[in-house]
């Protein structure tokens, strides 16, 4: 469970005003001392990350959050990346203190919370202060001026945790990821050609998180997986005795694999199965047609999820920004996003292209995809836009058919 990868966990973000006693529920409910508890307001700055287990849910990802009632010119600053953490949410815990009576501030977020359709357990912490229980009274009038149950918990002495892990799981979406990556495309006993290019930005000694997930993925479905580079891909073809029942690739040799594959075999990418396992595919692929309207001097947001160092012939940097001036005949105006960084004001792009999201969870990048949709502006991702340029984005969306 420790070695799952993040973005495969499910987020579950704890909101709430300063000293409502976060940082004390993730304690709780992990069991352990990791988030600085303190009496002093505003002891969580930036969001803290805790990858644990819960059972039966199983791998998760608990995020404590600044204040939502901070202030200042730092507690804006701070509110924003409390605000960040709501488009990787899966599940949220709208946090009250048991003595207050002011909820304007819950009210708001619960509504942005609401409208996101965000899972949301409300939970009233503090209910051994002073010694004296909360009330039912007042727990009714919290429950009608935020439309939501309430679970009643003491986080210092770790009262009613239980109780609220079992809301925690009964409000659990089943459906924060897809339940395979590639399985559903191909049948158990299948040949499956992976061609992974191994060049200076391979990472040293190891393979890259969407190789290894997709290759994951085919033998937990029983498909027999050949893993070969670009160069040797001819060679392994001749030593086959049948043809391959699909080729996926790295999107950046697309047009070197495309030649040799014959065409009656299914050819895709890891930047497409992640867009697809992510994502939405379909909104991807139409966005990917707006390349063809795109003119010189456009504005374009390259967007990627990682903030690795970029090294020559950087995929989002160098090549992709390349092929994109050579489809339109002149130099774009190219913007490059890295990590949880992402603009507020989208107006100003004709287009987003975006990474295969391997280190986002599935909120994350769907968060992007609705933001886009909604100012009317195309988003694809990389695999897609590289097929489109290519000529070959029909070849590589007919093993989903």
């Amino acid at each position: 469970m420790q070695q799952t990868p993040n973005s495969n966990r499910l987020h579950i973000a704890i909101f709430g005003k300063r000293n409502v006693g976060k940082s004390s529920l993730i304690n709780a409910l992990t069991n352990q001392d990791i988030a600085l508890v303190s009496s002093l307001a505003g002891t969580t700055t930036d969001p803290v990350y805790k990858a644990m287990e819960l059972l039966p849910i199983g791998p998760v990802v608990i995020i404590d959050t600044a204040g939502l009632d901070d202030d200042g010119e730092i507690g804006e600053l701070r509110i924003k990346k409390t605000k960040e953490v709501m488009d990787k949410t899966d599940l949220a815990l709208l946090v009250i203190d048991g003595n207050e009576k002011d909820l304007k501030f819950e009210k708001i977020w619960y509504e942005d919370l609401k409208n996101r359709k965000i899972p949301i357990v409300g939970v009233i912490n503090k209910i051994d202060e002073n010694g004296v229980a909360l009330g039912k009274i007042q727990l009714e009038d919290i429950q009608k001026i935020i439309g939501i149950d309430f679970v009643k918990v003491s986080a210092k002495d770790r009262i009613n945790i239980d109780e609220l892990k079992k809301a925690i799981m009964d409000a659990a979406p089943s459906d924060f990821e897809k339940n395979t990556i590639v399985g559903d495309i191909v049948k158990p006993k299948s040949i499956v050609l992976v061609v992974a290019p191994q060049d200076i930005q391979a990472p040293k000694g190891r393979l890259i998180l969407p190789q290894v997930q997709i290759i994951r993925d085919l033998l937990d479905n029983d498909v027999m997986a050949l893993v070969v580079k670009d160069s040797e891909l001819s060679d392994i073809l001749a030593a086959l005795k049948v043809k391959p029942d699909l080729v996926i690739t790295d999107s950046q040799v697309f047009k070197k694999v495309n030649a040799i594959i014959p065409k009656e075999v299914p050819l895709t990418s890891f930047s497409i199965l992640m867009a697809r396992y992510k994502g939405d595919l379909d909104t991807l692929v139409k966005g990917a047609k707006a390349i063809d309207t795109l003119k010189p001097g456009d504005k374009v947001l390259i967007a990627e999820a990682c903030t690795h160092h970029p090294l020559e012939g950087d995929i989002g940097r160098e090549k992709l920004p390349k092929w994109l001036n050579e489809k339109v005949g002149g130099k774009l105006d190219i913007t490059v996003c890295a990590g949880s960084g992402f603009p507020e004001d989208l107006s100003e792009y004709k287009l987003i292209v975006h990474c295969g999201a391997c280190m986002f969870n599935r909120q994350q990048l769907m968060s992007r995809i609705e933001k886009a949709n909604i100012v009317e502006l195309p988003i694809t991702n990389f695999g897609i836009a590289i097929a489109h340029i290519n000529g070959i984005l029909n070849r590589v969306l007919s093993a989903f058919e």
